[in-house]
């Protein structure tokens, strides 16, 4: 192919990245739309929308299905040039070239799963999965844009440690604590009005119940979360991942103020959307802080490489509703 037999720059590659960042964040959000305004089967085919016609009808549901359609359409472009830009960059990088077959890998999966969910007519477990691995292919795409910044001469080399074993371990946990949180955010989802449908199943298990668990579990990341923020300050911890402490704590104080506003106000739509866009917010935040926990030596102190994704994605998190920092 020719795009093959093209060379690229450390720079084109990194912005690629920075743009599949964003258009996997979009995707979150344009989902949960789709959720969250019953037009889950406004395409009831796959992977034509309605009968073997590929655009929507000019009616709500559909419409709505088709603009998320249009936006996984966006990501798979962007995760194919991704690829083929980090086989053509120079000087080729294997782990960067890895980062980018693994968007990839999860965007062959989300298409598979996305089918199934619409052949299963919304099946939560589908669902719910299918969101999940979105974070997950987030969390890709946001190591490739981090690797993608380390300088060739020491990519190879092993990273410093910016803060002790323990501290990073603190930082492992707190980060399971929020993949826990999530997990449970999307079966709250799948047991309450939101199912994606009019008749679409539910989870059979009570709604309370299972909005107890998950707040019990995000008070849990938020007492994780203060005692690392003790614990980073007393180490004297550098000022970046500090920063990067502080900002997570923060959109997580609230996403817990939002998660209890959508209780109260019975899961109403808007407030659902804001805070699947500030879970979102709360994976790049938590990615950048475990990114920093490590610099390469002879870039700038949690430079370039690390976990600057913060600052490139200020304007795109802040209008989202999630809090500017």
């Amino acid at each position: 192919m020719r795009l093959l037999r093209l060379s690229f720059s450390p720079r084109a590659v990194r912005l690629v990245a920075l743009a599949a960042v964003i258009s996997y964040a979009v995707l979150v959000v344009t989902g949960g739309a789709v959720r969250l305004t019953g037009s889950g089967l406004g395409c009831p085919d796959w992977p034509s929308c309605y009968q073997h016609r590929l655009t929507a009808a000019a009616s709500f549901h559909p419409m709505v299905e088709f603009l998320n359609r249009l936006v996984t359409v966006t990501v798979t472009v962007i995760s194919v040039v991704a690829y083929l830009m980090a086989l053509g960059r120079r000087p080729r990088r294997r782990d960067i070239t890895w980062l980018s077959f693994g968007l990839i890998l999860g965007l062959v999966a989300q298409i598979v799963l996305g089918g199934l969910v619409v052949l299963f007519k919304l099946n939560p477990y589908l669902v719910s999965l299918h969101f999940v691995l979105t974070f997950a292919v987030l969390v890709t795409a946001i190591a490739m844009y981090h690797r993608a910044g380390v300088d060739d001469e020491v990519a190879d080399r092993r990273p410093t440690a910016a803060v002790s074993s323990d501290l990073v371990w603190l930082v492992r946990l707190l980060v399971s604590v929020l993949a826990l949180v999530t997990v449970l955010g999307t079966v709250v989802t799948g047991a309450g009005p939101h199912a994606g449908a009019p008749g679409a199943k539910r989870f059979p298990i009570a709604f309370r119940d299972i909005a107890e668990a998950h707040a019990s579990i995000a008070w849990l990341l938020l007492g994780t979360t203060a005692a690392a923020l003790f614990a980073f300050y007393h180490a004297k911890a550098p000022e970046p991942v500090w920063r990067r402490l502080r900002i997570f704590f923060e959109l997580a104080v609230l996403q817990g103020a939002l998660g209890y506003t959508q209780y109260f106000l019975h899961d109403a739509a808007a407030v659902v959307e804001v805070h699947l866009a500030g879970v979102t917010a709360l994976w790049i935040a938590a990615s950048g802080l475990y990114l920093s926990l490590h610099a390469h030596p002879s870039l700038p102190a949690q430079g370039s490489g690390a976990a600057d994704l913060h600052d490139d994605l200020a304007e795109t998190v802040a209008p989202a509703g999630v809090g500017s920092q």
